[in-house]
């Protein structure tokens, strides 16, 4: 029976009763015994000593007016809404660290004379409740003082604050358990006390949650307990698996597959090797992905190429040395970037494997997240609608389409699925590839003696060669990779060559490996958010950054043309496909790894046009910067002191490396005008007498990711601030872990792996 119903079942006794002044009934409740020996830090203490987390999503705790006026709390309008007629008693638990359920009114009832008993309006029976209630509050108030005088070290208190969670149910009960010297756990409460978060609510019990209400609005974007439809560890059989797998990398296909589509051809490579390329990418992704759900961090994330080393790529791809190459172009610049790749892997693996990883994430924080990875979008917008808007009857179609598709139609669902929101991006590349298709067959790019077979530099008449950028761009049959691909081809390590080691361009990927360190530090915190997850340790972070420079080392070796480091796009993902699930990633992985043997696959996709690829990478650079910019929800965003920080980053990060990029007089008149920009690292304005330590200094300067990190870490160590203002990242620790040693089990490694990974103590939970 629970107090509450009681109480209110109590006050309608007495209603009837009457004739009793409470002053009476008051003088029989016995007085509260205050503690003496109240140490202020002991809550504090607890909760970073068991774990608990808070229903704040933010995982930072502000003020508590900070926290009413956000989120649009008012106790006094709420007690009146209940029917109260003044603000609610708040009572915080000194043992369990959290608000006491409402119990009511503590009172002894008043009994009937004659009979002893009262009688509702239903003809209930009351004298039986009556008694039981005042025999519980006895109890409770007993046990509540015991528990009070209780030192910590005679009881330990366990805290789990992982919520579990199957299928669509998206409600969290917290257990919390004494326990004793045999791990096995008593309950703190009484049965009829352990209620579901709404049950807790009407209770009288003040949440602080992100939403008012508890919960995440319809049209919302971030909360702390989305409602997965599968949890990490959900086997809803193999035919779900099949299909939420599918639906999970068709999400992501324009981060998977469109990178090749644009670096290829500014390599000098054919039609084939883009295929090529996009093959060898599937395969390395899908091996990257299941290292990374088995030996890596072990949270459902996707391992690809990330555009964190597109800049870099085009920088060195645009130097010099290889503007005038001609013969075997692409091979030499492949195997340039695959010596760099490797150098750079290797850096990254040694500070997770050494531990220094677990050092640098105190310089890791959300204001340096966030500015760091709106800047690896922004970093193309000079590149973006300049390549798309070489045919604007097909890039700007497309862009209306993806925007309609994932937000006027967002709310649009099938079956309890949404599609529209889910694949916006397929279906808008398939519908406008058709369009093109009928576009090309119609002869809307047939001029009159031009030919899109000819090559650009064989074009002699002056009315073919204006229009031959328009054909090489639009049209859908300019592609001959369906012809020249293999049906089955197997991508190999080295299939480019041997790779070439330079000081200069081992020396950019060596920074640029920081950088995607730092992308992937800030989505692991935030897919534990959405998974339910107690953060990761330290040691779990180093784990998965160095599992992914090894990743990239393979990249390397195969040849990619990028590093591997875990997708950004993850978090829209599993935002909006509400699938967490570390089986349909490893399913998925292997239906990547399936396709990158078929040749035809690579050359299917190698076909999209070319100002069809750039639209949908217009809108994949912009998804990048607002996720990167929506990490701020963990600081204090009205904050003066974090909105210069991020200001001033996202400004000079962009402004400096324009002063770096005006430097080149030879590359204006050589290079189109969107590859401008990354040509900078030969002619800026760094000279110091050492040709390798200037170019490394003016590609380094030339990137807006890596001006954007300097200056928001420097800001961010040294301008005062408190931990709750910056939002500093926080990660479970060894005391936490030590208090519940199962709350970081889904982090664990397998059984046979972590024997080997015993002996390093900066790679363990």
């Amino acid at each position: 029976m629970e107090a509450g119903s009681s109480s209110k079942s109590v006050g309608k006794a007495e209603a009837k009763v009457g004739g009793r002044r409470l002053g009476s009934i008051f003088s029989k409740i016995d007085p509260f015994v205050p503690r003496t020996d109240h140490n202020p830090r002991e809550l504090r203490s607890w909760a970073k000593r068991t774990g608990f987390v808070s229903t704040f999503s933010g995982e930072t705790n502000v003020s508590s007016s900070e926290k009413f006026d956000s989120s649009g709390f008012d106790l006094e309008r709420d007690a009146n809404r209940r029917g109260g007629g003044s603000s609610p008693k708040i009572e915080i638990d000194p043992i369990l660290g959290r608000t006491r359920p409402n119990r009511g009114v503590e009172i002894e009832p008043a009994s009937v004379a004659g009979n002893g008993a009262s009688r509702d309006g239903n003809g209930r029976i009351l004298g039986a409740r009556n008694e039981a209630l005042r025999g519980e509050n006895q109890r409770l108030r007993v046990a509540d003082e015991a528990s009070l005088r209780d030192k910590e070290d005679e009881r330990k208190v366990g805290g789990n604050g992982n919520g579990n969670r199957e299928g669509g149910d998206s409600n969290r009960n917290e257990n919390l358990n004494h326990s004793n010297g045999n791990g096995h756990g008593t309950a703190a409460v009484a049965p009829g006390m352990e209620t579901n978060k709404e049950d807790r609510k009407e209770e009288g019990d003040v949440g602080i949650d992100v939403y008012p209400d508890g919960e995440e609005p319809e049209n919302g974007w971030w909360s702390r307990s989305p409602g997965m439809r599968l949890g990490l560890r959900d086997n809803p059989g193999f035919v779900p698996i099949i299909y939420y797998s599918l639906q999970h990398y068709l999400s992501m296909a324009g981060s998977l597959i469109f990178i090749p589509l644009i670096m290829v051809p500014t390599m000098g490579g054919s039609d084939k090797d883009t295929a090529t390329v996009i093959s060898t990418m599937l395969l390395v992704s899908g091996i990257t992905t299941l290292l990374n759900s088995y030996f890596g961090t072990r949270l459902p994330l996707v391992q690809g190429s990330s555009f964190v080393f597109l800049a870099p790529a085009l920088v060195i791809m645009n130097s010099r040395e290889y503007r005038n190459l001609t013969e075997h172009r692409f091979r030499h610049i492949m195997r340039e970037l695959q010596g760099a790749i490797i150098v750079g892997s290797i850096f990254q693996s040694f500070l997770g494997l050494t531990g220094l990883m677990s050092l640098l994430i105190r310089l890791i924080n959300p204001v340096v997240v966030a500015p760091t990875v709106a800047a690896v979008g922004l970093a193309f917008f000079s590149y973006g609608f300049p390549q798309a808007g070489s045919c604007v009857e097909i890039s700007v179609p497309l862009i209306l389409l993806v925007l309609i598709f994932s937000l006027y139609l967002r709310g649009i669902s099938f079956f309890g699925h949404r599609l529209f929101l889910i694949y916006a991006v397929p279906f808008s590349v398939m519908i406008i590839w058709a369009y093109a298709f009928f576009l090309t067959a119609g002869g809307a790019y047939d001029y009159k003696g031009c030919s899109p077979d000819i090559p650009s530099s064989n074009i002699l008449v002056d009315s073919c060669r204006k229009h031959v950028y328009t054909m090489k761009h639009c049209r859908t049959d300019v592609s001959n990779a369906m012809r020249t691909a293999a049906w089955v081809r197997i991508p190999y390590p080295l299939q480019w060559g041997t790779p070439i080691f330079h000081l200069r361009t081992s020396m950019i990927m060596i920074v640029v490996s920081l950088v995607a360190s730092v992308d992937s530090i800030g989505t692991y915190h935030s897919a534990s958010v959405f998974v339910n997850l107690k953060p990761p340790s330290p040691g779990i972070v180093s784990r998965g950054i160095a599992l992914e420079g090894f990743c990239s080392l393979l990249a390397g070796l195969w040849g990619s043309a990028t590093g591997s480091t875990t997708l950004t796009e993850n978090l829209h993902t599993i935002r909006i496909t509400k699938v967490a699930n570390r089986r349909v990633v490893e399913v998925g992985a292997l239906f990547l790894i399936f396709f990158s043997f078929i040749g035809k696959v690579g050359a299917i996709l190698a076909s999209i046009p070319q100002a069809l690829a750039a639209s949908v990478l217009c809108f994949i650079w912009a998804l990048i910067v607002a996720l990167g910019l929506s990490m701020l929800q963990y600081t204090q965003t009205a904050s003066f002191r974090n909105m210069i920080i991020v200001g001033v980053s996202l400004f000079l990060g962009l402004s400096i490396p324009t002063y770096f990029q005006q430097y080149q007089p030879e590359a204006i008149l050589m290079l189109p005008g969107y590859l401008i920009p990354y040509a900078a690292a030969s002619d800026g304005p760094v000279h110091s007498g050492s040709s390798q330590l200037d170019f490394t200094i003016n590609a380094l300067m030339s990137l807006n990711m890596i001006v954007t990190l300097l200056v928001a870490i420097v800001l961010d160590t040294t301008v005062p601030g408190n931990r709750q203002e910056r939002g500093v990242y926080i990660w479970s620790q060894r005391d936490d872990i030590a208090a519940d040693p199962s709350s970081l089990a889904d982090y664990s490694l397998p059984r046979k792996v972590a024997r080997v990974f015993r002996c390093s103590r900066c790679l363990n939970a």
